[in-house]
């Protein structure tokens, strides 16, 4: 075949990792087209092409040595190889390999954590913390439960719900008669303990003793009740003992708690019963017998200091001089000190001056006393009154001057006539009276108001001794009262930090002013024009309400920078109204302008607390203070 020169097509196959069919010619010498030089032998078996699949890379190369050259036209035909293929899908490695990763990790996650291990390098779950120690006991946790599961010395001790009554029960159970019903039974009734007593007592508990023996056991109690008080012990009818017509019955029942208090019974008082008696009865016949000595009791006196009470033309000792009259109607401001009164022993707690003219200047002192000093004159304490057992508490002079009020800690409020020095009368509910007021209008003097130290204003007519009327809406203490409105209202202040407005006469509160911002008033004084209402508010400033319908704060009008927190100190004004004054709690008098609000000028007037000051009705320069060292001072 290499010389007959003919050319031949010859198939190739190339088996390896790639499979390629070559068709070319041959001459004989040469490969033409890219074909195999030389015969190919075909392989039909399925294994020899597995073999072949399955060579190194490099079995391409060797390909043409494998060939055979002895092909022949009248082999068999040609076959192609084709690569086999699998019916199964196919699956992605990734996710299996992830699966047993988290098998794997689940596996450590839920093994429980070996306690003798000092370090975890994972985050253990609640269960493994929790679970009950495996394998051999920890020697901190011999009975192998684990620390946190452990509430009590022995172990761990379920909660149960079980109501007291059923606990107590089954406990005196089981200690009376040896069994009780287990708690931890699902269903029924299962007992632990003394399983025989159970049967004997047919698994009754200490409540539910059968009628018959609680009758049994009342018996006993009553024979051994009866033996012990010397009875023969006989045996007792059950139904006599329950017949309350037999012997039996009244035996039983005669130590009763009615039989013992009856038996108890004196047919005469001794000494001392019949003493505490009278002391009591007398007692309670005082508490009946209304405002009659309700207050401490005193004898009233009244001293004359001056050389006579009556002058050479017949005029009593208080009439007022006649040249006496305002000279000038513009008011100053005082700089000097010009008299000192000294006579009482104690604290001066208030002044007043002489209604209308001032000549006299009326004080009520801590010693309990209350004098009146001349101011035009000699300057000398013209009278004392003696009429309370304790200190005087407030004064107030009716419009003439003639009579004036006392009002002491001694619970007693004293009626005086100014010239005589007699007491005309005495008022008291059995409180302590802190302010007392007449009314101001002159057909209305025989009226008198006090307020209370248990919250309520009282109202007497002078000429019964009776109360009138009773105004009871105050929480505190009432500490003022001032009237407004030409006298048809009053304005009263309290402990309880608010303002009250009543009508005269009608115990109803027409106006009630209490803010969270404010503090007690124990000061009101009327602004001359009457349209305004100085309050000395107790935290260190003096606000002024309106008089009008609404009572309103004036906001603009604030009088600040003395310091009265704790003391009652007087507030007042100029017979102009041009200032404001007040004393405070370190001795100084105070004076600011109305109008700016400005501080006009301060006095150091006590060594004490100022705790009263007033201005002079005429002279218009003159003021006087008076203070808890027992001083009254006048200053021009």
């Amino acid at each position: 075949m290499k010389g007959d020169g003919r050319r031949q097509p010859v198939v190739v196959t190339q088996l390896g990792k790639r499979r390629a069919v070559g068709v070319g010619f041959y001459n004989g010498e040469k490969e033409v087209d890219g074909g195999s030089c030389g015969s190919q032998r075909f392989l039909s078996s399925s294994f020899m092409d597995l073999l072949q699949a399955y060579k190194d890379k490099d079995a391409g190369d060797g390909d043409d040595q494998r060939m055979s050259d002895n092909s022949s036209p009248d082999s068999s035909p040609p076959r192609l190889s084709i690569p086999p293929k699998s019916a199964a899908p196919k699956v992605d490695d990734t996710m299996l390999s992830l699966t047993v990763a988290d098998a794997i990790a689940n596996k450590s996650l839920t093994k429980p954590l070996d306690p003798t291990q000092h370090v975890v390098a994972f985050n253990p779950t609640y269960d493994q913390l929790w679970a009950p120690i495996q394998g051999p006991a920890h020697p901190y946790a011999k009975d192998g439960i684990a620390q946190g599961m452990r509430n009590h010395k022995l172990g761990f001790v379920e909660n149960a719900a079980i109501e007291p009554f059923v606990f107590d029960e089954q406990y005196n159970t089981f200690y009376k008669y040896g069994y009780a019903a287990d708690p931890s039974a699902s269903a029924g009734y299962n007992y632990v303990g003394d399983l025989d007593a159970l049967k004997q007592n047919d698994a009754i508990s200490v409540y539910n003793i059968p009628q018959h023996e609680q009758k049994k056991r009342k018996l006993e109690k009553k024979k051994e009740a009866l033996e012990k008080e010397g009875g023969e012990g006989e045996e007792v009818d059950e139904v006599e003992v329950e017949n309350p017509a037999s012997d039996a019955w009244l035996l039983k029942n005669r130590k009763s708690p009615w039989a013992g208090k009856k038996e108890g019974l004196q047919g005469e008082l001794s000494e001392e019963q019949k003493k505490y008696a009278e002391d009591y009865a007398k007692k309670k016949g005082e508490e009946r017998d209304g405002n009659k000595d309700k207050g401490e009791v005193m004898s009233d006196k009244s001293t004359f200091h001056g050389k006579e009470e009556k002058d050479y033309q017949g005029r009593s000792w208080i009439a007022p001089p006649k040249d006496a009259k305002a000279s000038n109607d513009h008011c100053y401001i005082p700089k000097r000190l010009v008299h000192t009164w000294s006579g009482h022993t104690k604290g001066v707690s208030a002044i007043r001056f002489f209604p209308k003219n001032g000549h006299l200047i009326l004080s009520a002192g801590m010693d309990s006393k209350v004098k009146i000093w001349d101011v035009f004159n000699s300057g000398k304490c013209m009278r004392t009154y003696m009429g309370h057992s304790k200190a005087v508490r407030d004064i107030s002079f009716c419009n003439d001057g003639s009579k004036f009020l006392t009002a002491g800690y001694d619970k007693n409020i004293k009626y005086w006539d100014t010239e005589t020095g007699q007491v005309i009368s005495t008022f008291s509910t059995g409180k302590i009276p802190y302010v007392v007021k007449l009314n101001p209008d002159d057909d209305k003097q025989n009226i008198l108001l006090a307020g209370m130290s248990d919250k309520k204003i009282v109202q007497w007519d002078i000429n019964t001794g009776q109360i009138t009327q009773e105004y009871d809406q105050h929480l505190g203490a009432v500490n003022t009262i001032t009237f407004v409105d030409n006298n048809r209202r009053f304005v009263t202040s309290s402990d309880d930090k608010s303002l009250r407005v009543w009508e005269f006469g009608i115990p109803v509160v027409i106006k009630y002013i209490s803010e969270p911002h404010m503090h007690s008033m124990p000061s009101i004084s009327l602004h001359p024009n009457g349209n305004w209402l100085a309050a000395q508010s107790l935290d260190n400033q003096i606000l002024i309400y309106s008089t009008r319908e609404r009572f309103q704060l004036n906001k603009k009008k604030r009088f600040a920078g003395h310091i009265v927190a704790g003391y009652a100190c007087q507030v007042n004004f100029s017979p102009d109204g041009r200032f404001v004054m007040s004393g405070d709690g370190e001795g100084k008098c105070w004076f600011w302008d109305w109008k700016s609000c400005k501080v006009f000028r301060t006095l150091k007037c006590h060594d004490g607390v100022c705790i009263g000051a007033e201005w002079h009705p005429l002279e218009q320069s003159k003021v006087a203070t008076c203070g808890w060292d027992g001083l009254i001072k006048y200053w021009d």
